[in-house]
């Protein structure tokens, strides 16, 4: 089995550079147009081999993806298209090749879905797997999507599904899984079900498909998306646009396989869906409720006030989602 070692630096970096255009890489840094009247969108991501990523449930290509994924989904979260990605990779000497070659490849599978290229980056050793990726993208002043700009009487919309990808994780961690809950779906589950679960983790869709519709029937709208839980999301909006959100738990879109106890509880906590969270019109969010179909639900409303509650005035917050120091 060939090792990273085996070829040394020359020889990865003559590997890696296949997975980028011609004549974009070769350079000290990679030079990227910007349409004039647009603003240069940056964002970063860095995920680390038993934080973000594990060989039990997380193939090379899956990790490639994943990693582009979320770069991606930060992008759709400004509101912005993609320009160009780059990504740092931090191998140990002993990796195979053939794991470094499935992580570009699935992260130029990601890419290539979305209409966007890798333009460089950067090898190196390190005694654990890393990535590092930043993502750059372009957006019209007008339309940037900030967490600041919820208003009262704005209705709050949700992209998909929220809870899924955590579903997922626990299926690959555990495939005898089974929640402590009357229903034990970890076993129930066809084999349609468990996969469809355990493809919202390995393979997220950044949804940069929502912004066309949402700019044909809104000119504003604020929000994120929702990567380290749909709790989180929602609290962040609240806090940033020094408003109240009124929440309705029943209309969160959560995967029908699971109790609903514990749908509720990774819909809100689980993290990594990669949906968006939207405050905009009402008219507006009917409206792109309708254009999106499949799972995107309207879930609740801006009002007066902070915080984040649900219809009976019980407040969610943080606490329970993932945190790296805490």
């Amino acid at each position: 089995m060939q090792t990273a070692q085996d070829l040394g630096e020359q020889g990865l970096l003559a590997l890696v550079q296949q997975y980028c255009p011609p004549g974009v890489v070769g350079d000290d840094a990679a030079l990227l147009p910007v349409q004039p009247g647009h603003e240069l969108v940056v964002t970063t991501d860095v995920l680390v081999d038993e934080v973000h990523f594990s060989d039990t449930t997380t193939a090379a290509e899956d990790v490639g993806w994943r990693a582009a994924a979320a770069n991606l989904s930060d992008l759709a979260a400004m509101g912005a298209q993609p320009l160009g990605l780059v990504i740092g990779v931090a191998l140990p000497p002993t990796t195979p090749v053939a794991w470094l070659e499935g992580c570009y490849r699935g992260f130029k599978a990601c890419l290539d879905r979305y209409g966007t290229v890798l333009v460089g980056g950067d090898l190196c050793r390190s005694s654990v797997r890393t990535l590092a990726v930043t993502a750059l993208g372009q957006v019209k002043p007008e339309r940037v999507i900030r967490r600041s700009g919820a208003k009262i009487g704005d209705a709050v919309l949700v992209s998909g599904v929220h809870g899924a990808s955590r579903a997922g994780l626990e299926l690959l961690l555990q495939p005898q899984f089974q929640p402590q809950f009357q229903s034990h779906w970890g076993q129930d589950l066809s084999p349609e079900q468990r996969q469809a679960l355990q493809q919202a983790h390995q393979r997220p869709m950044p949804r940069l498909d929502v912004l066309p519709k949402l700019w044909a029937v809104s000119d504003r709208a604020a929000g994120m998306d929702s990567s380290d839980g749909l709790a989180d999301a929602l609290v962040q909006i609240a806090r940033a646009s020094g408003v109240g959100l009124q929440i309705d738990l029943e209309a969160i879109p959560k995967p029908r396989a699971l109790e609903p106890q514990l749908a509720l509880e990774w819909a809100l906590y689980g993290g990594e869906d990669f949906e968006l969270v939207l405050c905009l019109p009402p008219v507006a969010a009917e409206q792109l409720q309708a254009a999106l179909g499949g799972e995107a639900a309207v879930i609740g409303q801006v009002v007066a006030g902070s915080g984040v509650r649900d219809l009976q005035g019980q407040e969610l917050s943080q606490a329970q989602a993932f945190q790296h120091f805490a």
